[in-house]
């Protein structure tokens, strides 16, 4: 029997690592560098994008979403008709009286409106009235709406003095109104107000014509 020969198995050596060359770890640097250079710019243009939002969100609140109270007054296109006046011995006035009332909406909105009576008053004392239809006022624009009312003396106590105004060929109408309505803002905020019209009119008796109107 042929006598087995002890044959003694060696392990393989373990592999070396290659050492990087410095070129390749200087490609790795490099790239990271890139990464770290491309993320600091992303973050400022986040940063700035930001910053923007927030500049056009703050003009934007104080502009165009800021609701102002429309204004309301008489327009100085004044006519009149049926003009008859009394002296200062017998005084009285009844005339009619066409003009407009301006709605002037300076919002980035509609100023949609109801319907209300304008009333005019001498000394305190209504002597016409008047319907104003509702209706609605464009963004940043004013609604022209034609009215005619009868003012007359009828309802005057004979305490006051208008004899003494006729005399001095003037005569002087205060009138007053009050608008109800909505502000819509970008179709979807609807905000509430209330207008106002207080105007004082004198009529100049000799020409008959406006001498002068305040609102």
């Amino acid at each position: 029997m042929a006598e087995k020969t002890n044959q003694q198995v060696y392990p393989f050596a373990p592999a070396t690592k290659q050492p990087r060359s410095d070129e390749e770890s200087g490609s790795l640097t490099s790239n990271q560098e890139l990464k770290r250079k491309k993320m600091i710019k992303l973050a400022i243009y986040i940063a700035a994008f930001a910053v923007f939002q927030t500049v056009v969100i703050l003009v934007f609140a104080l502009t165009v979403m800021r609701v102002k109270t429309p204004k309301v007054r008489l327009g100085t296109d004044v006519t009149f008709q049926n003009f008859s006046t009394g002296t200062q011995a017998s005084p009285f006035f009844d005339l009619s009286v066409t003009t407009q009332v301006r709605v002037k909406n300076t919002n980035f909105g509609p100023y949609k409106f109801d319907s209300t009576i304008a009333t005019f008053m001498y000394q305190g004392v209504t002597v016409g009235q008047v319907l104003i239809p509702k209706g609605k006022a464009g963004l940043r624009s004013t609604k022209k709406v034609g009215v005619t009312v009868n003012v007359n003396s009828n309802a005057l106590p004979s305490t006051t003095n208008l004899g003494s105004e006729l005399g001095a060929h003037v005569l002087t109408l205060n009138s007053h109104a009050k608008l109800s309505g909505k502000v819509e803002l970008m179709f979807i905020m609807k905000k509430k107000k209330s207008a106002e019209m207080n105007c004082t009119m004198t009529i100049d008796l000799s020409t008959k014509a406006v001498q002068s109107m305040i609102c």
